[in-house]
């Protein structure tokens, strides 16, 4: 099924999320990713601003629930929605959720004669470290919304107001994926951000996956990375992005599991063997890799900042410093492309 280069078909993304003018978030990022990957994407921006908000400051626009509706209207009425798989990203309200999630049944629906030709990608963005940044009616819109999505991408705290499990440990964790499976039928979790380190150990980052059996149990396994003492913004766009397209790549590597629904490995395939297991692989790699690069790049930069400025202590000069520091940590995409490609994959997946 591979085509030239390409270890997949011809594909097609329907990405909906943000949009920033300067630098890399949301679709600016996802955009970018899944292009460089070989799929072609349409994207519909549900926000459009200057600059990601890390720099404390942007101007712009939220879409409407209509206008995210308008757009994808008109691509129907030119035959423009012959998509193979849908990204959607941060949303600005609970009405925009639903006219996404519309969206997405349509979607489903042209391709309900085609098990696994359509494939949805739903990243519940809501908020991070125990805070929300949407209105409250927003959790009940995603609760209504995920059950039609193939993969859902929440990080800790969004895993926690979908699940209503509070993660404290390995056996909540582990309850909070089973909740999901169960509750919301979801095939594919991924869990992109946890935190539950031991006082002493290493700095790591963690993420842990499950693909539903037939018998809706979990099959847990985790990847871990060490963590680059460094915030960047964008980065859960860029995991999006990524385990779409490899996903894909892994699905399109085993016999026939491109016709599953909702791409399902067989209950004799292991945790760590599952395909989603494999594409996480590759693009906690990629990533690694690329943010180890921007963290370098940025320390370069603000030292040859703090060279030409050197040390002031005026409201200004902070500001002027929190401004050239969000700026220098933009992640360095264009010229790290193969590292996109062909990531050196180090780290491996293992039995949760």
């Amino acid at each position: 099924m591979a085509e030239d280069n390409f270890p997949f078909p011809e594909t097609r993304v329907l990405a909906i999320a943000s949009h920033v003018v300067y630098g890399y978030v949301g679709n600016t990022m996802a955009g970018f990713v899944i292009q460089s990957m070989g799929c072609e994407v349409a994207a519909i921006n549900s926000v459009q601003l200057s600059n990601h908000l890390g720099y404390g400051q942007a101007k712009g626009t939220r879409a409407t629930a209509a206008e995210i509706t308008d757009l994808y209207d008109g691509l129907k009425a030119s035959y423009l929605d012959e998509f193979d798989m849908m990204l959607s990203g941060y949303l600005p309200g609970a009405s925009a959720v639903e006219a996404v999630g519309s969206i997405a049944r349509d979607l489903k629906y042209k391709h309900t004669m085609k098990p696994g030709s359509f494939f949805w990608v739903l990243d519940p963005v809501m908020g991070d470290n125990g805070r929300l940044y949407v209105a409250e009616d927003v959790i009940p819109a995603y609760k209504n919304l995920i059950k039609d999505a193939d993969l859902i991408l929440p990080n800790q705290f969004e895993a926690e107001t979908i699940s209503g499990i509070k993660i404290v440990d390995m056996v909540t964790l582990k309850l909070a994926i089973t909740t999901l499976h169960e509750r919301y039928r979801i095939p594919h979790i991924m869990i992109t951000s946890i935190s539950l380190q031991s006082p002493g150990s290493e700095p790591f980052l963690a993420v842990v996956g499950s693909t539903f059996t037939t018998a809706v149990k979990p099959r847990l396994f985790r990847v871990k990375i060490p963590a680059i003492d460094c915030f960047f913004s964008g980065t859960g766009d860029m995991f999006a992005a990524l385990m779409l397209v490899r996903l894909r790549e892994a699905v399109f590597a085993v016999d026939g599991l491109y016709e599953t629904a909702a791409w399902v490995s067989g209950d004799e395939v292991a945790p760590t063997e599952l395909p989603l297991a494999k594409a996480t692989e590759k693009v906690l790699a990629s990533m690694h890799q690329v943010l180890t690069r921007t963290k370098v790049s940025r320390d370069a930069e603000l030292e040859r900042y703090e060279k030409r400025v050197g040390t002031r202590n005026t409201g200004e000069d902070e500001k002027r410093l929190k401004l050239e520091v969000s700026k220098a940590t933009e992640v360095r995409l264009v010229r790290n492309l193969d590292m996109l490609k062909h990531p050196e994959v180090k780290f491996r997946a293992e039995d949760f």
